[in-house]
């Protein structure tokens, strides 16, 4: 939500893919960046890819296999928590579940991870340079499938019911960007170290924030809000 808000309100757009790599290439270390590897920042390009399967196609996906690693990795962990959060809010029990996820994967957080990895490894293990075929980071079609039964599940069930929620984020994050826009000289120092245009120091604010800090700050500026 936060993305689609800050896209929707900066006119060169934003992605938090490639605001995660502008953090590191140039707001951290007192704005001098971070000294990282090809393969790392290609991680943190590729890392996610939002209204997709877990693996696109091969000429959409990171040039390293170590990117490609993180990809796998993120996805996994965020289906597989979100599930567990869902399950402790109340909206799903682990029995809602597609029943082919409980068949393939397992029927706990536990088991679902060590599927997932355990077959990612092994599907992967051309990429360590032992045995034959092309290094290649993915998952066995059976598992693949189930995973992106799982994310498509999430989508249906859990992702799209919180709208009244949603639409108070959207409001929070539209306030704080006009507000900052308006005084910027009230943005912390460091974002200003740069000479950056005052809606791209903005958006490096904001998207730096946490929820929590993102809607005490709202409640700070508008208290009767």
């Amino acid at each position: 939500v936060g993305e689609e808000v800050l896209d929707s309100l900066y006119p060169q757009g934003f992605r938090h893919n490639e605001q995660s790599l502008r953090v590191v290439d140039l707001i951290e270390n007192g704005g001098r960046g971070l000294n990282l590897t090809a393969e790392v920042r290609d991680g943190i390009l590729n890392h996610s890819k939002a209204g997709s399967d877990i693996l696109d196609r091969e000429e959409a996906a990171a040039f390293t296999l170590e990117g490609r690693i993180c990809k796998l990795a993120d996805a996994i962990a965020y289906i597989n928590h979100d599930v567990d959060d869902a399950i402790r809010a109340g909206i799903i029990t682990e029995d809602d579940l597609p029943p082919q996820v409980g068949r393939l994967l397992g029927t706990s957080h536990r088991q679902r991870i060590n599927t997932l990895v355990s077959d990612a490894i092994n599907f992967s293990w051309a990429a360590t340079g032992e045995g034959d075929g092309q290094p290649h980071i993915g998952m066995s079609p059976d598992t693949l499938e189930a995973a992106n039964t799982l994310r498509g599940f999430l989508f249906e069930r859990v992702y799209s019911i919180a709208r009244e929620e949603t639409e108070h984020a959207r409001m929070v994050l539209r306030r704080l960007y006009e507000y900052f826009s308006a005084n910027e000289a009230r943005l912390p120092g460091e974002y200003k170290l740069r000479d950056d245009s005052t809606g791209q120091r903005v958006v490096d604010y904001i998207s730096g924030m946490t929820d929590r800090y993102a809607v005490d700050t709202y409640e700070q500026l508008y208290p009767t809000s």
